[in-house]
């Protein structure tokens, strides 16, 4: 190796070992597939996973699905605004604080999701089957705890 360079084996060693590009790998692969299933309805994954976190019983804010999420509140508000032209969703002020914004799923929203999750469920199950129950249920079981500990 000289001086300043890494020798290619280091290069190999990270790709070959890395969780992080492990993730960002099937992540990619994975968004690209659902992307793909739900494009019939004109939506993306991430969509689709947004919509899917505002179906509760009360409404929630801005904050709360940025969490659930594991994204920031500049880059939800950013995904909100094509879902609410559509008339999927509306964002309203919370009535108990005015300062703080809920986000309603809205009749078009529920519909649209009425139709996505028979997509998502096909498609879904299908990566379990191969997978293997066991495996799936390990695989998300690792990848929360690793989401908890960072």
């Amino acid at each position: 190796m000289s001086k300043g360079r890494l020798a290619h084996e280091t290069t190999l060693m990270v790709r070959d070992s890395c969780l992080c590009l492990s993730a960002q790998q099937v992540g990619r692969a994975l968004a690209r597939h659902f992307d793909e299933a739900l494009r019939p309805l004109d939506l993306t994954n991430g969509q689709y996973s947004l919509l899917m976190s505002l179906n509760q019983q009360k409404p929630p804010s801005i904050g709360d699905v940025a969490q659930i999420l594991a994204i920031d509140r500049t880059t939800l508000t950013a995904a909100l605004k094509p879902l609410e032209r559509r008339g999927l969703i509306a964002i309203k002020p919370d009535p108990e604080d005015k300062r703080s914004r809920r986000l309603i799923l809205t009749p078009a929203g529920h519909a649209l999701l009425v139709k996505a999750l028979p997509i998502w469920k096909k498609h879904h199950n299908r990566l379990e089957k191969h997978l293997g129950q066991p495996n799936a249920d390990r695989l998300r079981e690792d990848l929360q705890f690793l989401a908890r500990l960072l």
